[in-house]
């Protein structure tokens, strides 16, 4: 792990710039593409964002995983007490906030069509198969339990079995099964890879032209595996999936040698807080526009959806926190395993459900 060791943090309390940009640049695109499929759902027609939402499905959510398995040697030897704290318990104590909150803007439509018993019944089941959109941080806390469980097990090992689930494009219908054998190969990648990522990002920051012509050679490889139809096909989605992880990985890192987008990493450092709120101002402005009718272009529709999903989830954060609700994006000691060491006191500074 000598790569992360000795990478530069320039960002935020000791944050990596790169890494930020990484996450934040994937985080727009997971609003982009409920965004756009919302929209396009309720119209019954495709628009001109629908492109872009299919030239980054091989790598949006690899690249997510990647990046969330990129820390994980640093803290994968602690006690099983304190791993679960903080990778166990932390995201479910989110997914039940989140997924209760979801779940009461859509109980009422459901009630209606199908009665309340439907209502429990849904409830009941969010708490085995993942709600909404909301499925990222259920699958977060098995991978990272699964990687300690096989921390003795030859690499290659591991990889190749992962490899190989992903490659059965294994479809079952629970969400579940189905999404730890499409996603864990990428997280287990980003663990085991991690000084070699690293050592990526820094080569693209010490030879930037390098790097651009690399990306532009990739961006055209991908779009035409896409628009081909390949680009599902088994053996070619896992190679699309990390060669696209790694393409981001190097635009993050041009992003973030001239920093000239600093929204996007802010948005980054808060991309856990994006992906708990972004639903409600997504399916609140999507409803207004189509109801309105004031706009008639399905993807300009789609783009505006997109950009209020974002900063209207952090306009959520920063009410929250001004309002004292902290409980909505920081956990709470009531629900801590083991005490917050790095907690200030007397009162705590709101930092992401990171």
């Amino acid at each position: 792990m000598n790569g992360i060791d000795k990478m530069q943090h320039n960002g935020p309390a000791g944050r990596i710039d790169w890494v930020d940009y990484a996450k934040g640049f994937c985080i727009v695109f997971v609003v982009m593409m409920h965004s756009t499929l919302g929209v396009e759902t309720a119209v019954g027609q495709d628009g001109w964002l629908h492109a872009v939402v299919d030239f980054a499905r091989p790598f949006r959510m690899p690249d997510f995983f990647m990046i969330s398995g990129l820390f994980l040697a640093h803290v994968i030897g602690r006690d099983w007490r304190t791993y679960l704290d903080r990778k166990v318990a932390h995201f479910a104590y989110f997914y039940l906030l989140w997924m209760t909150i979801q779940f009461a803007f859509k109980a009422p439509g459901i009630a209606a069509e199908s009665g309340a018993v439907e209502v429990a019944r849904l409830y009941l089941l969010s708490l085995i198969d993942p709600f909404g959109t909301l499925w990222f941080i259920y699958l977060l806390p098995i991978f990272f339990v699964t990687v300690k469980l096989l921390r003795r097990v030859p690499v290659a090992i591991v990889w190749l079995v992962a490899a190989a689930l992903e490659i059965a494009h294994i479809d079952t219908g629970w969400m579940v099964p189905d999404e730890f054998a499409a996603r864990f190969v990428y997280f287990y990648t980003g663990y085991v890879l991690a000084g070699h990522i690293f050592k990526v990002a820094r080569g693209v920051q010490d030879n930037p032209l390098k790097g651009v012509a690399i990306l532009a050679l990739w961006a055209i490889a991908n779009g035409a595996m896409i628009w081909n139809g390949y680009s599902q096909l088994p053996f070619v989605s896992l190679a699309l999936g990390l060669i696209g992880a790694a393409a981001v990985i190097r635009l993050a890192a041009l992003m973030s040698l001239f920093d000239a987008f600093k929204p996007l990493r802010y948005c980054g450092r808060n991309s856990i807080v994006i992906y708990l709120a972004f639903f409600l101002p997504m399916a609140m402005t999507r409803t207004a526009l189509l109801k309105s009718g004031l706009i008639a272009d399905v993807g300009t529709i789609s783009a505006i959806v997109t950009v209020v999903g974002v900063i209207g989830s952090l306009a959520i954060f920063w009410a929250a926190r001004a309002a004292g609700a902290t409980f909505l994006f920081e956990r709470p000691d009531m629900f801590r395993l083991v005490p917050d060491k790095k907690r200030p006191l007397p009162r705590p500074a709101m930092q992401p459900a990171e």
